[in-house]
């Protein structure tokens, strides 16, 4: 395993690695390419969890009170999430995804900087869902968050307009079942890829962090860009700890002007 910490070595390995077209990727992404956007990790001493814990699914259902506060948390990280632009990784991921590198995009994240960034949708697996929308909890129907804003200060938790029922943020919450979908057609794109790139991911989280392991045992070369030690490192061929919006600063600059 080659262990790269100079931010030097790590743009020249990148450079190296985006000049090959020959090969196919597919990615995962964490909390740690979105910090360096202004979103703030979750997981981390002094994040979001440690100020607000997280509403479980069930309360949600259960109780109007937790409604209101899952309802609110969703105000408040909106709040960041307007705040916060693709970083140069964000912009370099669609890069590789429009040359035809990158195959698939996994990512943990809900901000909706992929997105904002121009990656294909038709390429991207949110396993965590989307916290920059809501959605119907019986007829899926979508609904716009700032458009029930009105309704959560009166004390009133969101409905849907259309069928009546329990309108909650689209990301996956505690206690809530994963998106069988998404899953299956994440462990299916790992297992034909010649690179996985694991990038702002502690690879902590299941099943997030089996993809890798997935990937590694159908032959792909595993390579992690995380500002910490995983507990993956040891499977993979590189390992990077430089600051991702740093270390990919410039690959993806020219998808600024359709931003």
């Amino acid at each position: 395993m080659t262990l790269i910490t100079s931010l030097a070595e790590a743009r020249g390995f990148v450079a190296d690695f985006l000049q090959d077209d020959g090969i196919s990727i597919v990615a995962l992404t964490g909390a740690g390419i979105s910090t360096e956007s202004g979103i703030p990790d979750f997981r981390s001493p002094g994040g979001i969890w440690s100020q607000r814990q997280p509403v479980q699914y069930q309360d949600f259902l259960a109780s109007e009170k937790s409604r209101l506060e899952d309802w609110d948390r969703r105000f408040e990280m909106e709040d960041y999430f307007a705040k916060a632009k693709p970083n140069a990784a964000h912009k370099a991921l669609t890069r590789m995804a429009e040359t035809g590198q990158l195959k698939c995009l996994v990512t943990q994240n809900v901000d909706g900087l992929h997105q904002a960034a121009g990656f294909p949708e038709d390429r991207l697996i949110e396993i965590h869902g989307n916290s920059t929308y809501a959605s119907c909890l019986d007829c899926g129907a979508r609904a716009e968050l700032a458009d029930h804003r009105t309704s959560v200060e009166k004390g009133r938790s969101p409905r849907c307009p259309s069928c009546g029922g329990l309108l909650k943020a689209a990301v996956v919450s505690f206690g809530q079942q994963m998106p069988e979908a998404e899953l299956e057609a994440a462990f299916h794109a790992t297992q034909s890829c010649d690179v996985f790139l694991a990038m702002g991911t502690s690879l902590v989280v299941h099943p997030a962090a089996q993809l890798p392991v997935n990937a590694v045992r159908y032959r792909a070369e595993l390579v992690i860009l995380n500002g910490q030690e995983t507990p993956l490192d040891s499977l993979a061929s590189t390992v990077i700890r430089t600051p991702l919006a740093q270390t990919f600063s410039g690959f993806g600059e020219e998808f600024d002007q359709n931003l």
